[in-house]
């Protein structure tokens, strides 16, 4: 008689670093969604579609008041090229922050580090601004109005470094407010402030020599002009790069070395 011989069954592998690392992400990404206005989905739905609205109010707003766009041509696209980057730069720097506030329970789990709260809502963060980007240009197409600039790198590049940007201060956001849970709310004034003087609804250009000085310390303001000037290439603006990049890679800079002696340092 032949014995018959069973095969050994092969042990499941446990899964690598890699797969753990990005299972947390997706799952910290999720709740992020989730964790939006009304605790569902279409909470979500709504921040990608506040841009699109914002865009609205305020074009109707100078429809109204019979106020014609300066350069560009039209209203909405105007409004548009100075509102998006800012409003990206703004919900990012904040999201992160709110999102490391949020998940930091989540923490005391070993798999879940702290650091991987804020890069999963910088992830959710960056593709949420891009489908407000699409969304937005969905409509203007609709209202027969072309939204493709003269010079795509210059305003793809422009809007990308209003992102870069965003992360970066958001970083140090974070290290703030692990040690002042207080400047979620500060921090509101500030992008507020930022917002209605950085030349969404205006050319900062055209202000007089002296207040346009000041302007230009601000690097939204900077990076609403390079978008402008993909859209308006005879636009007459100088555009400090270097500057740019350097509060950028700066802030990411700061705010990485605060993540790793403020932020991990809290229990």
């Amino acid at each position: 008689m032949t014995a018959h011989v069973q095969p050994l069954r092969s042990r499941p592998q446990p899964p690598n670093h890699l797969d753990v690392y990005l299972r947390v992400l997706s799952a910290l990404m999720l709740r992020d969604m989730r964790s939006r206005f009304g605790g569902n989905y279409w909470g979500y739905l709504v921040q990608v579609l506040w841009p699109c609205a914002h865009l609205g109010i305020i074009t109707g707003v100078m429809a109204f008041r019979g106020m014609n766009p300066p350069i560009i041509g039209d209203t909405a696209l105007f409004v548009a090229t100075g509102a998006l980057p800012a409003l990206a730069f703004q919900y990012i720097s904040r999201e992160v922050m709110k999102g490391y506030m949020i998940h930091k329970p989540l923490t005391y789990f070993p798999q879940v580090k702290k650091f991987d709260t804020v890069i999963a809502r910088c992830l959710v963060e960056i593709v949420s601004s891009f489908l407000g980007l699409m969304l937005v240009l969905m409509v203007l197409i609709c209202f027969g109005i072309d939204p493709v600039p003269k010079d795509i790198f210059q305003a793809v590049t422009g809007y990308l470094a209003a992102i870069g940007l965003g992360i970066g201060v958001g970083f140090i956001n974070v290290g703030i407010c692990s040690i002042f849970p207080g400047w979620i709310l500060g921090y509101i004034l500030v992008t507020l402030s930022l917002y209605l003087t950085s030349g969404v609804y205006f050319v900062a250009s055209f202000m007089p020599d002296e207040i346009y000085y000041y302007m230009k310390w601000n690097p939204i303001t900077q990076i609403i002009e390079w978008i402008r000037l993909g859209y308006e290439p005879s636009y007459a603006v100088q555009i400090d790069y270097l500057y740019i990049f350097g509060w950028i890679f700066g802030a990411l800079t700061i705010g990485l070395i605060m993540e790793r002696f403020i932020v991990r340092a809290q229990q």
